[in-house]
């Protein structure tokens, strides 16, 4: 008995053996301690939502603040009704309450669907940082498929097929996270479509991380789950589009096909987690049951993320650097490729390199394309726009009319750091 347990210790140290800390929290904490030093730090690196959580939704919080007890390991029945009316009502598909799942943050619930289902994960590059990291952690094979700049850096339908006819059998999980973290970038209906299509063909099961679908820039974020039902989990969640990442909330949403993978995640939760904080969960009932204010909260945040966006990619695409045209969420997936020769000669040869020597010289922090899985040498990076304050951009909003363009006075006046770091970084490029 004493060889195998030092036998499972053993397996257990290889698999976790030189994995690093998220490359997203430890550019924040790096990020921290040089403003604790007191240098001017622009955090481009964690993609944290700048806006503050909708008032309703906090005020729900103070009056369940005495809620103490253990919660079902599944969730608060309130809130699973709750999500399954929210996703009808936005997308069109019936889902009951029977069919969500509960989690301290969606990451957790994507690292217990990888315990419990034994396949290979398939994750299109650029991609988040921690889909690999877990798999590695479990011990699953993860297979990358490369998009390309050209395609926005998305999966196309001819890439998943290609990857899979040579072993169509074979267990796989397919993550699609739209719109993209790390490029901004998402898909429309014919697309998804066509992508739903292969899915289907090689039973493949696709979990969909829709964490950032609310903010998409025109309010139309289409559910894959529409078309391919039967194999979608619909992953989601508070963090992004409710601002309260620190709340730590996550929802999967099952086919009823897939009762069985729920139950079983549930078995592994009940043993780890136990349940969501309960104060939390009845707060959360709130987020998903909408209303006026917190609609109104969606509209403006997504078109302050969209003017933000598009003023960075006109200035960045103007100096030279390639990058697709944001349409969703709070992030820019950025090629310096066209400043190879003068990165050579200035001895910087990875995209790692690259974002260290720009934090140095200027103070503003970006993710380099290697931690999404990009190659090294690939001068590729990651912009969260998000350094700004949420709460003062959203009431200066207000003032506006929803039919006039926020203007370049607003962008000054409520968001005037990212446009002095986007000013600092193209400065930084010219002087290489």
């Amino acid at each position: 008995m004493q060889n195998n347990s030092n036998h499972v210790q053993v397996n257990l140290n290889l698999n976790v053996r030189g994995i690093p800390q998220s490359a997203t929290i430890r550019i924040n904490e790096l990020s921290e301690e040089l403003k604790n030093q007191g240098k001017v730090v622009h955090k481009f690196g964690l993609g944290q939502s700048p806006f503050p959580v909708p008032e309703p939704v906090v005020e729900a919080l103070r009056l369940n603040a005495y809620q103490k007890d253990y919660l079902p390991t599944k969730g608060l029945k309130a809130l699973r009704e709750s999500v399954s009316e929210y996703f009808y009502r936005k997308q069109g598909v019936a889902y009951t309450w029977e069919d969500v799942l509960i989690g301290p943050g969606s990451k957790e619930l994507m690292f217990l669907l990888q315990l419990v289902y034994y396949g290979d994960l398939i994750i299109p590059t650029p991609s988040w940082v921690s889909y690999a990291p877990q798999a590695h952690i479990i011990g699953r094979h993860v297979g990358w498929i490369p998009t390309r700049k050209e395609n926005c850096w998305r999966l196309t339908p001819d890439q998943l097929d290609k990857y899979c006819k040579d072993d169509p059998e074979r267990p796989r999980i397919l993550i699609l996270n739209y719109p993209s973290n790390p490029s901004g970038c998402s898909f429309n209906k014919k697309e998804l479509e066509a992508l739903a299509s292969v899915a289907k063909k090689y039973k493949i099961i696709l979990l969909s991380d829709e964490i950032y679908g609310e903010l998409d820039h025109e309010g139309n974020h289409i559910s894959i789950s529409r078309f391919y039902p039967e194999g979608t989990i619909v992953s989601s969640g508070l963090s992004k589009w409710c601002g309260a990442g620190g709340w730590r909330l996550g929802i999967f949403i099952f086919p009823d096909s897939m009762r069985w993978l729920l139950n079983a995640m549930t078995a592994v939760a009940s043993e780890t987690f136990t349940s969501t904080s309960a104060p939390i969960q009845f707060a959360a009932v709130r987020a998903f049951k909408g209303g006026i204010e917190i609609e109104r909260y969606l509209s403006q945040s997504r078109r302050i993320l969209k003017v933000i966006g598009m003023e960075i990619y006109r200035k960045l695409s103007k100096a030279g650097v390639t990058l697709p045209v944001p349409t969703g969420g709070f992030y820019l997936f950025a090629d310096f490729s066209k400043f190879k020769k003068q990165l050579l000669k200035k001895e910087i040869y990875t995209s790692q390199q690259f974002c260290t020597k720009l934090l140095e010289d200027t103070g503003v922090a970006i993710l380099p394309g290697t931690v999404f899985g990009r190659p090294e040498e690939e001068y590729t990076a990651r912009i969260a726009y998000v350094d700004f304050d949420g709460a003062n951009a959203l009431a200066h909003a207000e003032f506006i009319p929803m039919d006039k363009n926020l203007n370049e006075k607003f962008l000054q006046d409520c968001c005037g750091r990212i446009i002095e770091a986007t000013d600092k970084i193209i400065l930084w490029l010219n002087n290489l």
